[in-house]
């Protein structure tokens, strides 16, 4: 995290490279254990469990011994573990000039010269000025594409990087090792998948409202940073705790001395500046409380980060009280549910609580949170599976490739009533997930999850906190797909997102409504 605040910083560089060569050095001097463990017959494997102190292990060594297929020698586990820590920086390389070498220029506004970067890109994407949107957007893009080169050689070589360790444990490929971690089916994905595209009028039809809202003859993709309810509301980062305290109560007492813990110990690092990683995100560690890094602008978006990365911090805390140190590993399909419901309650309170104008705002995160984490991160989830694919067919990824997969992707998505402008394919270029193998349908799979679930607990139907509360105590013994049945969800269903998408279009009726009173 010291390096993520200040990118480029050399003492820092060093401490994360020194931190890294210690897991290197300690992935190697354990490299042992599994091939000792794969070497046991399954009678002999079984007859370790008469020893009643290793039964609570027993899901761990499970999970090791069903990958007998995939587990290599000793020797050979050591080489990788060398050569992944020698060449597994590409993600790094990427955020340092995205976040802090490359110069996008300043704007003027208000007679002040402002510098462009990714900290602050969004704010001033809400700018009520076209002009200023359209000039941002085009000094930030133009700097993109200018290195987009360089950064599609960066995917590549990630995604080559992953599709070769996969290869060499003796998977297909990257997507059939996903699905082995997660002891997942690709019939949840297909389900997803499904529910999303055939239902892209929704979608349509959120950004026609965006049109008509902003009093906007056109409607450009530099327009869709806009909020749709309009307020200008700012809120400081006192009065967003407060509001988020309010939001979060029906959670329960537990879940909010969990909260207050991470506000009264500081927890959190706020600040906005040129240099620092962009987005937000909360780290953890086995036996220490999370942190948390973002970017806060005074707006409800940001008050929605915090309460998002604040779901990942007490979901944190509840693993580590309930679980032993090894199942203290949060699984990446379920995390996004903790994090999402923190935003749907927000939504919730203003939307129910509020004035006309905070009503609108709530209903308008709200759907901005649900087409960002549902449609968009099922349109760019199936562009990672597409050049997976095409590296796969012996394809290199080139800046041709992924802006036109870029550009036949939003195509499809943005439809009729969103102008495309210069340099409008070059999200792929900003999108940290794809050096996360695969995150990005995970998004898409808990907001379905978090809005039903959000509904239950602030209806206080029978059992739904108790049921939840629960979820979240789950550790990495257990299975996503199993996990998701504690709250009463099948993943492979195809209602449980064509019944999220149904709640969008209700909302966009009902903040239609709301507009008109």
């Amino acid at each position: 995290m010291k390096d993520d605040e200040e990118l480029g910083n050399s003492v820092n560089i060093n401490r994360k490279n020194n931190a890294l060569e210690v897991i290197t050095l300690y992935m190697n001097m354990i490299s042992f254990f599994n091939p000792s463990l794969l070497s046991l017959s399954k009678e002999e494997y079984n007859d370790l469990f008469n020893n009643k102190d290793l039964l609570k292990y027993k899901f761990m060594l499970d999970e090791i011994y069903k990958s007998k297929d995939h587990i290599l020698s000793e020797k050979e586990e050591i080489i990788i573990n060398e050569l992944n820590s020698s060449m597994n920086n590409f993600d790094d390389i990427s955020s340092n000039l995205l976040n802090n070498e490359h110069n996008f220029g300043e704007v003027l506004i208000d007679g002040k010269k402002e510098e462009i970067h990714t900290t602050n890109f969004r704010k001033l994407m809400k700018n009520k000025d076209k002009k200023i949107r359209e000039e941002v957007s085009l000094k930030f893009k133009e700097v993109l594409d200018r290195y987009g080169g360089t950064s599609a050689s960066l995917l590549n070589s990630y995604v080559k990087s992953n599709i070769t360790n996969a290869k060499l444990h003796n998977f297909k490929d990257a997507w059939d090792k996903k699905l082995f971690d997660y002891n997942m089916v690709n019939e949840a994905y297909a389900s997803l998948i499904s529910a999303v595209e055939e239902n892209l009028d929704s979608l349509h039809k959120f950004y026609s409202l965006y049109k008509i809202n902003n009093n906007l003859k056109e409607l450009h993709t530099y327009d869709l940073y806009l909020d749709l309810a309009n307020n200008n509301k700012k809120y400081s980062i006192e009065e967003g705790i407060d509001l988020i305290r309010k939001a979060i109560l029906p959670l329960g007492e537990e879940y909010m001395k969990c909260f207050n813990k991470i506000i009264d110990n500081h927890y959190i690092d706020y600040c906005e500046y040129k240099g620092k990683c962009s987005g937000g995100y909360s780290v953890n560690t086995p036996d220490h409380d999370s942190r948390i890094l973002l970017s806060y602008n005074d707006d409800l978006s940001s008050v929605s980060t915090i309460a998002h990365e604040c779901g990942h911090n007490v979901h944190h805390q509840f693993v580590m009280k309930n679980n032993d140190l090894v199942y203290r590993d949060i699984t990446t399909l379920v995390a996004e549910v903790v994090s999402l419901t923190n935003e749907c309650l927000l939504s919730n309170y203003l939307a129910t609580n509020g004035t006309k104008e905070e009503k609108l705002e709530g209903i308008s995160n709200l759907l901005e949170v649900i087409a960002s984490n549902l449609f968009n991160a099922v349109r760019e989830g199936k562009m990672e599976k597409d050049f997976y694919n095409y590296v796969l067919e012996g394809n290199a990824l080139t800046k041709e490739y992924m802006n036109d997969l870029d550009l036949e992707s939003i195509k499809k998505y943005y439809g009729k009533d969103v102008i495309l402008d210069k340099y409008s394919n070059t999200g792929w270029i900003r999108r940290s997930h794809y050096y996360m193998d695969y995150y990005l349908f995970n998004y898409a799979f808990c907001i379905s999850v978090a809005l039903s679930n959000a509904k239950k607990i602030i209806n206080k139907e029978e059992g739904a906190l108790d049921r939840y509360i629960k979820f979240i105590s789950l550790g990495s013994d257990v299975y996503p797909l199993d996990a998701f049945k504690v709250l009463g969800y099948d993943l492979r269903d195809k209602k449980v997102y064509l019944d999220a998408i149904k709640y969008f279009d209700e909302l966009i009726e009902k903040y239609i409504e709301i507009s008109k009173e």
